[in-house]
């Protein structure tokens, strides 16, 4: 039996080139920055719905083009419509609450001195015992607050809205890009799973973790988000609290934050409703708070994501809040997917040290076995509420 040649030594020549690698790929990179949020959901969708769209292009005999359009039409009516009918409702109902609260319509002082009269007289006197019984003051300072919240908050959506060609070209850029992975992501994924310098068994695993979690993340996360979102503002509405499509998209937006969730908003508000005499208001927003919007999260997350792998809530909260500090919306992705591939690293670290640097080599199709994981849903990175 023959014993395998030796590989040939790297020479000076084939580092220069590694390098050049590194620096085109770096410059093309940078080239995308102007287009890094569509061009990340675009992949994103892709890795999503790329499945489905296999499936369909069997089904109707190998017609990928047609598949990937018809999945392409789905997103359009589904996703991305409704998401911009969403922002021009929203735009209109901050700038209507921004004008009621500069006309005095809504008077914010007047809801805290509301709120002071119904405070209890040993609540009260604790509070004082801790200086805040200036209750003018923090009238003034919270009125004001809001105030310049709403106004800050309506100047971006405004200014949102009207860079709507660069909106146009982004969300054209994501439209394209996400056609053609769909159709063609086996191929172009399979080029990038040769050309990555690692051994076989730990690139492999490596990739499917990031599949995986990219799809937990967004099924587990923002199916989730929406819903809570979508059943919050509802709610708020029937019980004829203002501005109910605000609250429900900030407690969408909270829902996306490990262990603090949607009682950001409700809770505040069910404690002011009691407050101010409105029994049975606040006592319906608080339980369904606690047995309606939290239930949907404790219930769908584990059937949409699973149980068994899910990352420590202190450190999808810790990745999540730094991803939306340096990437903005994006980072809710990005955070988390960076924490779970870290983890993933170390523990085929751990492996190797263990099995002194050797993994047995598992022979894993990656399409394949990430759908069948994604679908029984085994792997995740959210968190319960």
């Amino acid at each position: 039996m023959e014993s395998p040649r030796p590989q040939p030594p790297y020479r000076l020549e084939d580092y220069g080139f590694a390098f050049l690698v590194v620096i085109i790929s770096a410059a093309f990179a940078w080239l995308l920055t102007p287009y890094f949020g569509a061009v990340l959901w675009g992949v994103v969708a892709a890795i999503l719905f790329e499945p489905l769209t296999f499936r369909l292009s069997r089904k109707m005999g190998g017609k990928p083009n047609t598949a990937a359009g018809l999945v392409l039409l789905g997103l359009l009516a589904v996703f991305i419509i409704p998401a911009i009918l969403l922002g021009i409702s929203l735009v209109q109902e901050v700038s209507m609450i921004y004008d009621k609260v500069s006309t005095g319509q809504l008077d914010i002082g007047h809801m805290v001195a509301k709120l002071r009269g119904s405070i209890p007289d040993s609540v009260e006197g604790l509070v004082e015992r801790y200086g805040l019984a200036d209750f003018e003051s923090l009238r003034r300072q919270f009125g004001s607050g809001i105030a310049s919240g709403l106004q800050g908050l309506a100047t971006r959506l405004v200014s949102a809205g009207q860079g709507a060609l660069s909106f146009l070209a982004a969300l054209g850029v994501m439209l394209y890009l996400t056609f053609f992975l769909l159709r063609d992501g086996r191929h172009y994924g399979e080029m990038i799973r040769e050309a990555l310098p690692l051994r076989p068994h730990l690139r492999d695993r490596l990739i499917l973790n990031f599949l995986v979690v990219v799809r937990a993340t967004m099924k587990g996360t923002v199916v989730v988000a929406v819903l809570q979102g979508l059943v919050g503002g509802i709610i708020f509405s029937l019980l004829g609290i203002p501005g109910s499509l605000l609250w429900g998209v900030l407690m969408g937006f909270f829902s996306l934050l490990p262990a603090v969730g949607t009682g950001l908003v409700w809770v505040p508000m069910s404690i002011y409703l009691l407050a101010t005499g409105q029994i049975w208001q606040g006592s319906v927003l608080a339980f369904c708070g606690m047995f309606v919007i939290g239930m949907i999260d404790n219930l769908l997350r584990p059937v949409l994501v699973g149980r068994d792998t899910r990352l420590p809530d202190f450190v999808v909260l810790i990745a999540t809040l730094a991803g939306l500090q340096l990437f903005g919306l994006n980072g809710f992705i990005i955070g988390p997917v960076i924490a779970a591939l870290f983890i993933s690293v170390w523990n085929l670290m751990r492996e190797m040290r263990s099995s002194d640097g050797l993994i047995e080599p598992d022979a894993i199709d990656l399409a394949d076995e990430a759908s069948e994981q994604d679908d029984a849903g085994t792997e995740a990175v959210a968190h319960p509420s």
